[in-house]
């Protein structure tokens, strides 16, 4: 029987190894997690929206596994019962000068094939978000939340019923040796055989590729993302999702509102250089990761690139008042005392040594190996196309 090592237990990996397992029959697959538990990073700390593809360029890796996964995603929610929600989002331009940016995003959302889509003037956004400021805007009704942990669990436990699925949890990969037909993946529990190996490692996924011996012209640079959760007294200010006009040079979607599959109404992220990969607090600090980062010339160039940018950032790290100003562009009623510290995210950004942080989903193979690289959001959304684009890469169809 052909044997596959999957190493990583988000979403992604979970997606990937449920797909193999449902077209390949006759392949045993192997997940190692080095944590304790499945989605313990990128997938847990995840805001929960189901994105609709309107961001993203047409024929992009990241449009077309969303638009699939999209699909793929609710289909599964409701053979297996895990709560979601298709609530919409608007999208609002507050500033004349994002309006092109505005008629490029919904440009988009019709060439992705998005139905539904509705442009908005300053009365019709309050029609939907009646305390969202505007000039302009588009509703989105494709997007909608779910919790992603519990999304990861659920296929997981499908999987753990099958005899041809081992999921190792608590245990972390040191290396590969690789032999004339096989790769034996040594781990911290024993060595495992495998035919291929797939890496889904997120923010260590460069690592992973590096112990594989792999020539990389990225590295992975982690961001954390800060968020506030909205006192339950003022939650009445959002009805679904309030999102900016991105700024298109940033991979990111700028500070946003968003209703929480629990009801909760999340505010944030801002994305600031972390210092651990994964550093969920201000003071979280890792040595070897930090020289990681800032010793990539690709990095030294993102950072003079985007210093301002930076700045402000980090600015609205520390200030609570300058993270309520931001907000407050969306929603003026927002106080600083409305807002209670919520867990941080960190993200798993791909920069390549020309200093371009990756905007698209990017996959490197060779001959033994799958590495999936760069995997940031719309990643949790499109988890169970890519996952099938990793089966058909592996194990092409007739």
């Amino acid at each position: 029987m052909e044997k596959l090592v999957i190493v990583g237990g988000g979403i992604v990996g979970i997606a990937s190894a449920y797909q193999i397992w449902i077209h390949n029959p006759e392949v045993h697959i192997t997940i190692i997690e080095k944590e304790a538990t499945l989605a313990a990073h990128q997938t847990g700390h995840n805001s929960g929206v189901i994105h609709s593809g309107i961001y993203y360029k047409p024929g992009s890796l990241k449009a077309e596994n969303c638009l699939r996964g999209y699909q793929m995603l609710l289909d599964f929610c409701k053979e297996n019962n895990i709560p979601y929600e298709l609530c919409g989002k608007v999208i609002v331009a507050v500033d004349e000068s994002e309006f092109a940016a505005l008629d490029t995003l919904y440009d988009r959302g019709i060439q992705n094939g998005l139905m539904g889509l509705k442009r908005l003037s300053e009365a019709g956004i309050k029609e939907y978000e009646p305390n969202a400021r505007g000039l302009k805007g588009i509703f989105v009704p494709q997007t909608g939340i779910v919790n992603y942990r519990q999304l990861t669990d659920a296929i997981a436990a499908v999987l753990a019923n099958s005899t041809r699925v081992e999921i190792l949890t608590a245990t972390e990969v040191l290396g590969f040796e690789i032999k004339e037909d096989r790769v034996e993946v040594l781990t911290s529990n024993g060595t495992r055989e495998a035919h291929k190996v797939v890496n889904c490692a997120g923010l260590h996924c460069d690592k992973i590729a590096a112990l594989a011996g792999e020539n990389l012209n990225v590295r992975i640079i982690p961001f954390r993302g800060e968020y506030y959760t909205i006192n339950p007294k003022k939650a009445h200010l959002v009805k679904s999702l309030i999102y900016p006009v991105p700024d298109a040079q940033f991979p990111f979607l700028g500070v946003h509102f968003t209703r929480r599959i629990t009801g909760e109404i999340e505010a944030g992220p801002n994305a600031v250089f972390a210092f651990k990969r994964e550093g969920y607090s201000k003071t979280s600090f890792d040595f070897s990761d930090f020289w990681g980062s800032i010793s990539w010339r690709g990095f030294q160039k993102v950072a003079l690139k985007y210093w301002k940018m930076g700045i402000g950032e980090y600015y609205r790290s520390y200030s609570k008042a300058a993270f309520t100003r931001a907000l407050q562009k969306l929603i003026p009623e927002i106080k600083a005392e409305d807002l209670v510290p919520a867990p941080a995210g960190v993200r798993a950004q791909a920069v390549d040594k020309q200093g371009n942080l990756l905007d698209d989903f990017y996959i490197q193979e060779s001959l033994y190996f799958i590495h999936i690289l760069n995997a940031p959001s719309p990643a949790a959304t499109s988890a169970l196309s890519i996952g099938l684009t990793v089966s058909e890469l592996l194990y092409p169809r007739n």
